[in-house]
């Protein structure tokens, strides 16, 4: 059995073409991963049937709501909802725990300082920085998409398998070694052909296709410009509940 991935959202901040924000789901058999946590991430483990008590570490690239603002319902849900006992581990970027007590006092204020009833661990990691959890390799890549902190592009191994994941970025050349010899390439192309600052296009991802060295590519977080040009790409994209098998 191989390592199975879900788009629980594929969409933008904005709910372009009613896509759920940024959220994927790892299945590794033995265990589960989120790789970004956008705002609708909860709402898209109820529509896809995902038990979030399955899920044992959340790996964060930047700190934008779209990609890290699910988490304070997550942990409301484990805590009141889904009762949850197993430990949480949560991977982000320098200021990834300072973001989380922020977002959690400001959509709910007094949750960060409540007692669970199961551990959270939140690690940081310098851009440029690697480490282990959980039996995952993660190497974070620094990437230009400002945030407030430093955004990344990842780079995990699991399972024998190697996810690459750009994150939010325009072209680095850090993408290339993050995607080098990758079992699959996620890819942010946020515009067809349109040049947005600190975002990728497909054009420019086409453009440096030879660089990026990964075994599969797949296309997400896309605004509407780039979903009305779909049927003229030439490699894969994600949707909302698509599963893939790498």
């Amino acid at each position: 059995m191989g390592v199975r991935i879900q788009f629980l959202g594929s969409g933008d901040a904005f709910g372009s073409g009613g896509r759920l924000q940024t959220c994927m789901l790892v299945d590794t058999g033995a265990d589960k991963f989120l790789i970004d946590c956008g705002a609708s991430a909860l709402i898209a483990m109820r529509k896809y049937q995902v038990n979030p008590n399955e899920i044992s570490t959340i790996f964060i690239s930047h700190l934008h709501g779209d990609h890290f603002c699910g988490i304070p319902f997550f942990i409301l849900d484990a805590q009141m909802i889904s009762k949850r006992t197993a430990p949480l581990a949560i991977v982000g970027p320098i200021g990834t725990k300072q973001r989380i007590v922020n977002a959690m006092e400001v959509l709910f204020p007094g949750s960060s300082q409540t007692e669970q009833k199961f551990s959270v661990s939140i690690r940081e990691l310098d851009a440029g920085g690697s480490d282990d959890i959980n039996g995952f390799h993660i190497t974070s890549y620094p990437v230009a998409h400002p945030s407030g902190s430093p955004s990344t592009a990842l780079r995990i191994e699991a399972a024998g398998k190697v996810i690459a994941y750009t994150g939010d970025t325009e072209w680095q050349e850090s993408l290339v070694t993050a995607a080098r010899g990758a079992d699959i390439l996620i890819a942010e192309s946020y515009s067809f052909n349109k040049k947005v600052k600190f975002h990728l296009d497909y054009h420019t991802l086409m453009e440096h296709g030879n660089e990026l060295e990964a075994k599969r590519l797949i296309l997400t977080h896309m605004n509407d410009n780039m979903l009305a040009n779909l049927h003229n790409i030439s490699c894969e994209y994600a949707e909302d509940g698509k599963g893939i098998e790498i």
